[in-house]
């Protein structure tokens, strides 16, 4: 079956502008009708969004009927993190802690999804969506620890998987341990000769850095991936969103 997944860092429904408009990745999201969903920085209880739940909020706007948020940052006011919206059931959901000493609060949220192969029939996706940081010694550290965790290493080599999300990695120094040192393969590297180079999705009105990544293991199978072309894109948030089509 076909399946279309989204990373999205909609920096709360902030846009460029500095206007809190959920509506517009609303608008950017339906347009593509996914099946799974992977967003980061989305509040809940928050002032700067009117204390609302944005995961719920988009969810029951894009008529998701399953959506988790694992929160990693607490406020004065409310929280934020990392969330996932699919049409499948999400049958597991935990938040797996990257915070680096001292450093801000970061995590990956993991979730198993059962996606449906046939009347009878499921298959299983784990989906982990992460936000790292902004060092990279720290995202190094991040990265060891999410594929040293329980999380990852109970899963088997051939089990469906993939890694999503903002990895802040303008230097593509996150690729070899992904590829070559866990066997995941990157769907956002654009092959050119010898090169590789990652698409471009930061900033959203003229993007110059790769931050949002996806990397996928198992017998999910690379159809499509694209940046979102809509030109609301440029202004929702200061990220763009990148759309995957897989076969699984």
């Amino acid at each position: 079956m076909n399946l279309k997944v989204i990373t999205y860092n909609i920096h709360r429904a902030i846009g460029v502008d500095r206007r809190f408009r959920p509506e517009r990745i609303v608008e950017i999201l339906e347009s593509y009708d996914a099946d799974i969903i992977a967003l980061q920085e989305v509040d809940d209880g928050v002032p700067r969004s009117r204390e609302l739940n944005l995961a719920q909020e988009l969810a029951e706007a894009l008529d998701f009927p399953y959506y988790v948020l694992g929160k990693n940052v607490s406020l004065k006011k409310g929280h934020y993190g990392n969330a996932t919206l699919s049409r499948f059931p999400i049958v597991r959901e935990r938040n797996i802690d990257l915070t680096i000493d001292n450093k801000k609060r970061r995590g990956c949220q993991h979730t198993t999804i059962d996606i449906p192969s046939s009347p009878s029939k499921t298959v299983h996706l784990d989906v982990f969506n992460l936000h790292l940081g902004l060092s990279a010694k720290e995202r190094d550290k991040q990265i060891r620890k999410l594929l040293n965790s329980a999380e990852i290493r109970n899963l088997d080599d051939n089990a469906n998987k993939i890694v999503i999300g903002d990895f802040n990695d303008w230097r593509s120094l996150l690729r070899k341990p992904m590829t070559e040192g866990a066997g995941f393969k990157c769907a956002t590297d654009r092959r050119y000769r010898n090169k590789v180079s990652a698409l471009k999705t930061y900033p959203s009105f003229s993007p110059r850095g790769g931050l949002d990544r996806v990397f996928y293991q198992g017998s999910l199978k690379l159809e499509n991936v694209f940046l979102c072309r809509k030109k609301l894109s440029k202004v929702a948030s200061d990220h763009k969103p990148v759309i995957t089509e897989f076969k699984i």
